[in-house]
């Protein structure tokens, strides 16, 4: 299992990054966790625009879903083969009437669901092509979920947004791979149930035992280096922030 940072900026691409989206990949097959603001033009340097399998959003707040509606332009209109055909897209409940509202003139009402096959998210268990996936409610102020990702006897997490809570640790539990959002400073925020700092999820990835961790949805006014450093002093294992581009085989 291979995972590849697309994106990694929180709340607005940054001079270096877009923002949130990670490429996974195994057995010839391409999930994408997330599509945010600048995600699309970055997906291409590492795949071909139409070699995706699949689509994960963990929530539709626009740092994280807003890259699908280029997305839906680029494969409804496809000037070349014909429109493409649909892949599956798993979201929360209302996915297709965000997106689409956002979109604003869709020329067809229902034309999104023509390229992306949506399926409501909720928190089971379930496959997406050769992977045994997880999913459970984090908190956040709109519904957002994390993803547990099993194959050939490795575990990817991937938080998404989320603050302190029991489900992000039961779905990180022994994960060889942590992809943990640190989006506030300790000692600066405190807002209940809406994002990490680096403090916590270190903590986070401490009390889960997980084999090493990647800090992502840092924001371009958060000092990442202090949330690298707050993270280690929680957790002894191997941290590191995520960079665009970056890859790691799993």
């Amino acid at each position: 299992m291979k995972l590849t940072v697309v994106g990694c900026s929180g709340s607005f691409p940054s001079a270096e990054s877009a923002c949130s989206s990670y490429l996974v990949e195994a057995d010839g097959f391409r999930l994408l966790l997330d599509m945010g603001n600048g995600a699309l033009g970055e997906l291409q340097r590492h795949i071909g625009l139409y070699d995706l399998d699949a689509v994960f959003l963990s929530h539709l707040h626009a740092d994280h879903c807003i890259d699908m509606c280029v997305y839906f332009v680029a494969r409804y209109y496809r000037h070349e083969g014909g429109r493409c055909d649909a892949i599956p897209v798993y979201a929360p409940e209302g996915a297709e009437q965000r997106l689409t509202t956002a979109y604003a003139d869709i020329p067809t009402p229902g034309a999104m669901s023509e390229v992306f096959d949506f399926r409501t998210l909720k928190s089971a268990s379930f496959d997406i092509g050769p992977f045994q996936v997880r999913t459970e409610r984090v908190c956040h102020p709109v519904e957002a979920y994390g993803i547990r990702i099993e194959h050939g006897g490795k575990t990817l997490t991937y938080s998404g947004d989320t603050g302190v809570c029991g489900s992000l640790d039961e779905l990180a539990a022994g994960a060889d791979l942590f992809l943990c959002e640190a989006s506030f400073t300790h000692g600066k925020e405190d807002i209940p149930d809406l994002h990490l700092n680096g403090r916590e999820a270190g903590a986070a990835a401490s009390r889960a035992g997980v084999g090493r961790m990647v800090l992502t949805h840092v924001p371009p006014w958060t000092d990442g280096e202090r949330n690298l450093a707050d993270a280690r002093a929680a957790y002894d294992g191997p941290v590191e922030l995520a960079r665009a581009g970056a890859a790691y085989e799993i």
